[in-house]
């Protein structure tokens, strides 16, 4: 296939976002990976003279509508300081070291299938840092672990992370069947996170304590006070639209963006407060790389990509290659990008490799500390309540339990299939 200049200005483009995506910006510019991909965007727009009615058929609305729907329910739990409570009643569990991680991760996992991972760790993170201070244990085992944990638990839902809801949306994946599927390997997965952080090689020096570090005050006063009725309203909207996805089949995009309504219909949060916590930054990173992904698929290259790898022995369509790449690509651009770029290449048995691409992308995560937003998240407020928490202390538990939960989802897609 011959390619004109416009052609190679696309692959130009597209080369400079993911090399963004990659760096987290571009080097010498104030840009985030928002803005990278928003300004790639306006340029394959100027290139190729695409009219923009056409670049917003590129988006896919009802992923774009879902994951803003659910950052305003996540909005409304946090605001009435539901995660803060429920982090405070499990840190006053009479429970051992080990328990008290056992619940935490399972708490953890549990609230990053509904509420989004990014979120729970943004609210439970000061409170387990501040629990473990008190009660003189080193925090970086549970830190990590509660990064982990919420990674691990958000695939196991369609509206767990930004990858799976657009998984979920651009396959039409089933909510009851993907939960079924993924299930098991992510109950597997939590077990081994939580054997690993319990007793494993790491577990001495988690166990060993430590006092609060000199000079380091937290503060509750950046925490929202418990609020029951405004806990109880979130909670209810959020288990109705679960029991929406599971036993109906109406579109989840529209129903949940009945349920943000339902919220913002409010006497006691003002809604200017509640889209405060509206991400729209990774709003408009979908956005942005919608349009540049259509565009770098109109010059036909990808296709290209995809048949040369084919010659190599890597298709696809089959989990091997999928898993490899899925890994690689997640920790280079980060899961969001690298499931954009697999998606449209997921062969005649979409369906089964959309499963294995959302706990594949997932779980990549928990690699290295810069392999998800969640991670960055913990590391970033365990800074701000004194607590180093860097790269080598992360793929301590990281590497080993990615590779573990890898395997299990390997095995597991092999022996349910």
């Amino acid at each position: 296939m011959n390619h004109n200049a416009t052609d190679w200005g696309i692959v130009a483009v597209f080369a400079t976002v993911y090399l963004g995506m990659f760096l987290g910006g571009l080097p010498r510019l104030k840009l985030d990976r928002s803005g990278v991909a928003l300004l790639g965007a306006i340029a394959v727009i100027a290139l190729t003279g695409l009219p923009v009615e056409d670049a917003a058929r590129a988006v896919d609305l009802p992923t774009i509508v879902l994951l803003f729907a659910f950052m305003v329910v996540s909005a409304q739990m946090r605001l009435g300081g539901f995660y803060t409570e429920v982090t405070r009643r499990v840190g006053a569990l009479p429970l051992s070291r080990a328990g008290l991680q056992a619940v935490l991760i399972g708490v953890a996992s549990g609230l990053s299938a509904v509420f989004s991972n990014d979120v729970v760790c943004l609210a439970m993170t000061p409170v387990v840092a501040r629990l473990c201070l008190q009660r003189g244990l080193n925090p970086l085992p549970f830190l990590i672990g509660l990064a982990c944990a919420a990674n691990i638990g958000s695939a196991a839902t369609l509206i767990g992370n930004p990858q799976n809801m657009l998984i979920g949306s651009v396959l039409q994946l089933h909510f009851a069947d993907y939960l079924r599927q993924a299930l098991a390997p992510v109950g597997i997965s939590l077990a081994l996170l939580w054997l690993w952080l319990a007793f494993g090689p790491g577990a001495r020096a988690g166990a060993s304590e430590l006092r609060s570090p000199a000079g380091v005050h937290v503060s509750t006063d950046d925490e929202p006070p418990f609020d029951r009725w405004q806990t109880a309203k979130g909670l209810t909207v959020a288990l109705a639209l679960v029991g929406v996805f599971l036993f109906t089949d109406w579109p989840r995009d529209v129903a949940a963006l009945v349920g943000a309504g339902v919220l913002l219909l409010s006497r006691r949060f003002h809604s200017a407060d509640v889209m405060g916590f509206v991400d729209w930054q990774l709003l408009l990173l979908f956005i942005g790389l919608f349009v540049v992904n259509h565009a770098f698929e109109s010059t036909g290259l990808a296709a290209e990509a995809v048949a040369w790898l084919a010659t190599q022995g890597m298709h696809l369509t089959e989990p091997g290659a999928l898993l490899v790449l899925g890994v690689a690509l997640s920790n280079l651009v980060s899961n969001v990008p690298a499931v954009m770029l697999l998606l449209p290449h997921l062969g005649a048995n979409a369906s089964e490799a959309g499963v294995m691409l959302a706990l594949v992308s997932t779980f990549a995560g928990n690699l290295l500390l810069v392999g998800s937003i969640a991670n960055l998240i913990v590391a970033d407020l365990a800074s701000k309540q004194g607590i180093a928490l860097d790269w080598k202390q992360h793929a301590l538990t990281g590497i080993p339990v990615t590779l573990a939960t890898l395997a299990v989802v390997w095995g597991w897609m092999r022996w349910a299939g």
